[in-house]
């Protein structure tokens, strides 16, 4: 997803001379076909998160679109900050990047997780909050995010994510994607994770349980009427993301049937439990150890499915 990025952007720059990027020491193979065919419009900043923001601000500031990017947490709790104070409180056009959202970049740690940023951008005002699953969505979503006047924050996949759309895409800023119909239940999911729940909802096809999978690629704004929709005609939903299960996609959708009302709607969360992961392995391992595969999201809804029926 970073290369589907990372072109896309170079296409939208190459006919909007508004279009800058700031980086944080970071790219060696990806941007590197930006900063050659737009050197005037290129920084990195080095390893100085705080500066980068601080850069990209300005440089919104005088009529720009300003990008920042870097790995994972990085650009995020390193310079909240600035992110707050500087971007969101100016409604400045910055878009902050991050590549490899949740346990992408397994192998190194807790210090490269980003399980808590979709809690902390999704509470920031004025700041959207994108989560494409695949590249086609990525693509999309660069697109969108551009065109939006005002802060974005992107949370891109790494590298390998398996496409899950199989055509072209009606991508709208806070308009949930139906990508497959159902009635017994409702899986909604964000960021690249989607696709275990992409092959989760299809087991349970085989099996004659028939979801409704909806990608939720945007978390703030969220689309309350598919949420809506979803819970009075299937009457149960279960969230997958790769976050902790505090404050993201599953809290987001609980406050929208929480607002509305929805009485009697079955509802699971999976995600990670409230914990610092310390376990140490590639992204599917990890996923697997916390209940993220596609058997044990498709156990999940199985259950929520009888019991809703039982």
């Amino acid at each position: 997803m970073r290369a589907t990025f990372n072109k896309t952007l170079v296409e939208l720059a190459e006919k909007d001379n508004r279009i800058f990027m700031v980086l944080a020491d970071i790219g060696y193979g990806e941007i590197e076909p930006f900063a050659e065919n737009f050197p005037d419009r290129y920084y990195n900043a080095g390893v100085a998160e705080q500066n980068m923001t601080g850069i990209a601000c300005g440089v919104a500031m005088e009529g720009n679109i300003a990008i920042t990017y870097s790995i994972a947490n990085f650009p995020t709790l390193r310079c909240l900050e600035q992110i707050r104070n500087d971007v969101c409180y100016h409604n400045a056009n910055v878009k902050i990047v991050i590549i490899g959202g949740g346990m992408a970049y397994g192998p190194l740690g807790i210090s490269h997780h980003s399980t808590e940023d979709l809690a902390i951008m999704r509470a920031l005002p004025n700041l959207v909050v994108l989560a494409p699953s695949d590249c086609i969505e990525a693509k999309a979503a660069t697109e969108a995010m551009i065109a939006h006047n005002g802060p974005v924050y992107y949370r891109c996949g790494y590298k390998n994510e398996k496409d899950i759309h199989r055509g072209a895409i009606d991508f709208k800023i806070g308009k949930a994607i139906e990508v497959t119909e159902g009635n017994d239940a409702t899986v909604i999911y964000t960021g690249t994770i989607g696709y275990n729940a992409f092959e989760a909802v299809h087991s349970l096809e085989r099996q004659g349980i028939k979801c409704r999978l909806i990608s939720m690629h945007t978390i703030k704004p969220i689309d309350k009427e598919a949420i809506l929709k979803a819970a009075n005609e299937t009457g149960a939903i279960v969230t997958v993301e790769e976050h902790n299960i505090n404050g993201g996609l599953g809290s987001a959708v609980a406050e929208v049937l929480a607002d509305h009302s929805a009485v009697g709607v079955k509802f699971k969360r999976i995600a990670l439990p409230d914990i610092n992961v310390s376990l140490v392995g590639s992204q599917e391992w990890l996923r697997g150890k916390y209940g993220m595969s596609s058997d044990a999201i498709a156990d999940t809804v199985k259950a929520l499915v009888f019991s809703k029926t039982s």
